[in-house]
């Protein structure tokens, strides 16, 4: 019996039933949402919580930086809410950075569930808003009251009748009413699927209440995460990496402590906050820590408010990991998406050989506009992985942020935009013995004359994500216009009809020694088109050659041979030519 006397197959039964619930909720968001954001990338996520407002289960799709934030501001709404001040029918709504998701672009919804008059649980959404007034989604902004409209904890629905004024407020300070307003009638009817199915599930076995199960889930949850921690040796542990910044670079120091059954992560000594919207709220570098440790000790334990308690995350107040209202932090993932990257490097003295080298990191996140025909469109793009101890980088695959790319497709039928071209880039994987994941090139122009314009949020560009155990750099992104020009990679850059800009997304870093690379599968990367020939030589110390004809439109894989005396000669001089 479970330490409250619930039966462990009834537990085990009704966590899942929990999980599918989640699920449920996310399915009912992501086909009646309006934006390509939520509906193609799938930027958002999706929790049921316990009365106590603890994160009892998690939808399957979601990004760590709205999930676990989205936790931390369940606390916020029970404070200015709390359930003597709800009813059926009330939906709760807020996008404070400090209170959730770290910018403003981002709502987090949260809507009770009754039974028999009484509050049983709560559900709660955060999205990604394809606008929300203020500047273009970028990092230029000087303090968040520039970046769009602010709203605290309010309720968007009382007993079931919207909230008409705070809706046209909505709609008159945004790019994109229809679109924005629509995803918030989606995000409400969301948490209304995932309460009807809770409902019907508690009615199935019984339950008055789901908080006993709740207790026991998280108690197990902690319980198995501090018995991971336990098993780490204790020690502390220190890293330093370096981001792209805005007009100079950024740097995150980590200090990582194992002690005991528990786990301190500081980020003293980090920049202090920056000028421009890439300063991170201490919510959002919580959610990016608790992610990397957990993706890193304890993968296979249920996600919910037990696995967050052995975790302390710091940061000094003001540094740009724990940014002060009313700093500016639209562009806030520029950075927060460093911090898994940074803790894995700490980690590493403390599991040698079970950690993957840097990747991309921080997605490459651009907003499109545009006149004749008027156009908005946020496309979310993603580098190459870092290699990792047996196996090859993954290319093209977000990591941290787990977004999902936007099909050519649907960028041409929404707006004039035309994606010229996108395959991955050859030789943008760091070599080594595993090899980093490749990233995209992509170039991007429109159809007609009308002027246009992109706001990137891309990092990268100078900072190369590095290789582990002797593995290589992976190639650095570029920004690059028709003319050649490379602008800031955070800045607007107006266009007129007819130019076209190619964005060529980062590789991941290589594991392990280039020349220890099985000869065999530094052929096969040629033949695929990951490699070069040229880099196959440089890089890996094995020579491939082509014994067709060089007017071959198709190359058969047998064409391809490896010079074994020449790669011989190669690696037996440590691949000096």
């Amino acid at each position: 019996m479970a330490s409250n006397g619930i039966d462990p197959v009834t537990l085990e039964v009704v966590w899942n039933r929990l999980l599918s619930v989640a699920n449920e909720q996310q399915d009912a968001l992501i086909r009646t949402a309006f934006s390509t954001i939520v509906r193609e990338s799938q930027d958002l996520a999706c929790g049921v919580f316990d009365t106590k407002g603890r994160m009892i289960a998690q939808s399957i799709t979601g990004t760590p930086g709205h999930i676990n934030a989205m936790a931390s501001s369940m606390r916020h709404f029970l404070a200015a809410y709390p359930p003597a001040k709800l009813g059926p029918g009330d939906v709760l709504i807020t996008n404070d950075p400090w209170m959730t998701a770290g910018q403003i672009n981002d709502i987090t919804i949260t809507s009770p569930v009754f039974k028999n008059g009484r509050l049983v649980a709560l559900f709660a959404n955060t999205c990604h808003a394809a606008d929300i007034g203020g500047r273009i989604l970028s990092a230029e902004a000087r303090e968040v009251f520039e970046e769009g409209l602010r709203l605290p904890i309010m309720k968007l629905f009382e007993g079931g009748a919207p909230n008409e004024v705070l809706l046209k407020v909505i709609r008159a300070n945004v790019r994109l009413p229809d679109e924005v307003v629509g995803d918030l009638h989606a995000q409400a009817a969301c948490n209304d699927a995932g309460g009807r199915a809770l409902l019907e599930m508690m009615d199935e076995f019984g339950l008055d209440s789901i908080d006993p199960i709740a207790e026991e889930i998280v108690r197990r949850s902690e319980a198995t995460v501090r018995e991971k921690i336990r098993a780490l040796p204790n020690g502390q542990w220190t890293s330093e990496t370096w981001s792209d910044g805005f007009e100079e670079p950024i740097v995150i120091r980590c200090r990582l402590t194992v002690k005991g059954h528990a786990i301190d992560i500081d980020f003293a000594g980090s920049s202090p906050e920056s000028a421009h919207g890439i300063n991170v709220v201490l919510n959002y570098t919580h959610a990016y820590a608790s992610f990397a440790v957990k993706a890193a000790i304890y993968p296979d334990v249920p996600h919910n408010e037990g696995s967050f308690r052995p975790v302390r995350v710091t940061a000094p107040e003001g540094c740009i990991l724990n940014a002060r209202d009313p700093a500016p932090v639209a562009s806030r993932q520029a950075v927060g998406h460093f911090v898994p990257s940074a803790i894995f490097a700490a980690l590493a003295g403390a599991l040698p050989g079970r950690l993957l080298a840097p990747g991309a990191d921080p997605i490459w996140l651009t907003v499109w506009r545009g006149q004749n025909p008027s156009f908005n469109l946020t496309i979310f793009q993603v580098g190459g992985t870092g290699a990792r101890p047996d196996k090859d980088g993954l290319s093209t695959v977000g990591f941290p942020s787990g977004v999902a790319g936007v099909p050519a497709e649907v960028i041409e039928s929404l707006s004039p935009l035309v994606m010229k071209r996108r395959e991955l880039w050859m030789d943008s994987g760091g070599a080594g013995k595993h090899r980093g994941g490749l990233g995209q090139l992509t170039e991007f122009t429109r159809r007609g004359a009308g002027r246009w314009s992109v706001s990137p949020i891309l990092d990268r560009t100078k900072y190369r994500a590095p290789g582990l155990l002797g593995g290589k750099y992976g190639a650095a992104g570029e920004l690059v216009l028709d003319d050649g020009a490379r602008p800031n990679p955070k800045a607007q850059v107006d266009l007129d009809g007819g130019r076209s800009v190619r964005l060529n997304l980062p590789g991941g870093g290589g594991y392990g020694d280039p020349l220890a690379r099985d000869p065999e599968l530094v052929r096969r990367d040629v033949i695929a088109g990951y490699i070069s020939p040229d880099a196959a030589a440089r890089d890996y110390g094995v020579v491939v050659r082509f014994t067709g004809k060089d007017d071959e439109l198709v190359r058969q894989p047998d064409q391809w041979i490896i010079d074994q005396a020449e790669t011989k000669r190669l690696r037996s001089n440590g691949n000096k030519r």
